[in-house]
């Protein structure tokens, strides 16, 4: 679906990756980005991004995932009629009975699941609906909130009292979650906010592929140093240094202006914003038929004070009903009642240091001597310039520059390698020999 992001580019930026890793066969992330079409379009549903993890075996997993951000980016605009919060759960839902019933349909996808966690931007901010252990986090300033809470086995034994803060949990397994779309016929979703958004603030999704070997610190500083673009790359990039043992998927959002779009010409911000008409209780509409039959009655009888008191009955039940249906706030623009949710969950400081500077250089000069140990490094004075630029900002205190040019560099060593990996491959035959060179 092409999306119309030319009209929001000067007030949101926003990028998105999926990469397979290091250790998988292929890849069970997928990924959803539904941009709004203009203006009072946003207003009443708002911009959709949902991450989802799959998990079974063969291609269980891969189309787990697929029905999941299929179905609720699909559902969710479809239920026009529920507020926002209630409509994205309700997507949420509608994806596990159809992942559900796929598994109980065919014995090869039997038991199949996957995450998902969605978000709307929306104006009175991020809305979420959320199952699993992907992630949703917010960057404000240099600080990086997980605006989810983890279903997974280490954060439910903290919640239930059973762990500590400051206990070790490297002896319990990271990867058994407690809940996830699709094993079994119902779920419970978490919905979380509406967060606050101010301009400034970037907006991360990610499935564990990234926040099992990348730090919420390192992510939040990488995200307050980049560009969404860069900074999808650099994380997809640290992951997979650090091992890439899974699946990895990132979506960036950074609000850079009012969000306000840029419309057409047939499309303008001068007209009166439109009001959804919300659905009138039925017995409302019985008592103004039955007031203004009894008005029609009395006049026929020539009882006029009845006539006069049906008719003004009725007047009053319609525009009750006018009122309701399109009077006041929006749905769309009123925020429930009180918060969802309990988010944020966790939060850190992240900003740019010497020493996160140098842990970075340090990934760099190992990657570039593997590269010219396996000769397969193509254009080495375009490596030095960009590790010289890196190195006179941090001399500078420039630690931001000094931290997107590092990452420059490693994006450019990691594109020199998958070339050297395709040549490999395609003078191997198919097969190839099984190796690379983070063994």
């Amino acid at each position: 679906m092409d999306q119309p992001t030319d009209i929001w580019e000067h007030c949101l930026e926003h990028a998105a990756l999926s990469d397979v890793g290091l250790r998988r066969a292929n890849n069970q992330d997928a990924m959803s980005v539904v941009i709004a079409g203009s203006q009072e379009a946003w207003r009443q549903r708002g911009h959709l991004f949902m991450v989802a993890d799959g998990m079974g075996a063969h291609a269980a997993g891969e189309l787990a995932s697929k029905l999941a951000v299929d179905a609720v980016s699909l559902t969710y605009f479809k239920l026009s009629d529920l507020p926002p919060a209630e409509a994205l759960a309700t997507a949420v839902h509608e994806a596990n009975g159809q992942i559900h019933g796929r598994g109980q349909a065919d014995p090869e996808f039997k038991g199949m699941g996957t995450t998902g966690t969605a978000m709307l931007l929306m104006p009175e901010g991020a809305v979420l609906a959320h199952v699993g252990d992907s992630r949703a986090y917010r960057l404000r300033g240099d600080r990086l909130e997980q605006l989810t809470f983890d279903h997974s086995l280490v954060w439910e034994m903290r919640e239930a009292g059973q762990l500590s803060a400051d206990v070790n949990t490297d002896h319990i397994p990271k990867n058994i979650i407690t809940r996830s779309l699709g094993p079994n016929p119902t779920v419970q979703v978490d919905t979380e906010g509406p967060f606050p958004i101010a301009v400034g603030d970037s907006f991360l999704l990610c499935s564990d592929g990234l926040s099992g070997p990348v730090e919420d610190d390192e992510m939040g500083t990488i995200l307050g140093c980049m560009s969404p673009d860069e900074a999808v790359r650099a994380l997809v990039n640290l992951g997979n240094l650090r091992g890439g043992p899974d699946n990895i998927t990132v979506i960036v959002a950074r609000v850079v202006g009012p969000l306000e779009a840029r419309e057409n010409d047939t499309q303008t911000d001068d007209s009166p914003p439109h009001r959804t008409a919300r659905p009138v209780h039925p017995a409302l509409w019985t008592v103004m038929g039955v007031l203004a039959m009894a008005a029609a009655g009395a006049a026929v009888m020539q009882h006029w004070p009845a006539m006069a008191v049906g008719l003004v009955g009725a007047m009053i039940a319609a525009l009750i009903a006018l009122v309701g249906r399109y009077g006041g706030t929006d749905d769309a623009a009123h925020a429930t009642g009180r918060p969802l949710g309990r988010g944020p969950y966790t939060a850190c400081t992240c900003r740019p240091d010497g020493e996160f500077v140098g842990r970075i250089h340090e990934i760099v000069d190992e990657l570039r001597d593997a590269a010219v140990e396996g000769n397969w490094l193509g254009d080495r004075p375009k490596l030095d310039a960009m590790i010289d630029r890196a190195k006179s900002a941090e001399t500078s205190g420039n630690h931001a520059t000094a931290v997107r040019e590092c990452f420059q560099a490693i994006d450019f060593l990691m594109g020199q390698l998958k070339e050297q990996s395709r040549g490999d491959r395609d003078t191997a035959g198919p097969a190839g020999d099984g190796s690379n060179v983070f063994d």
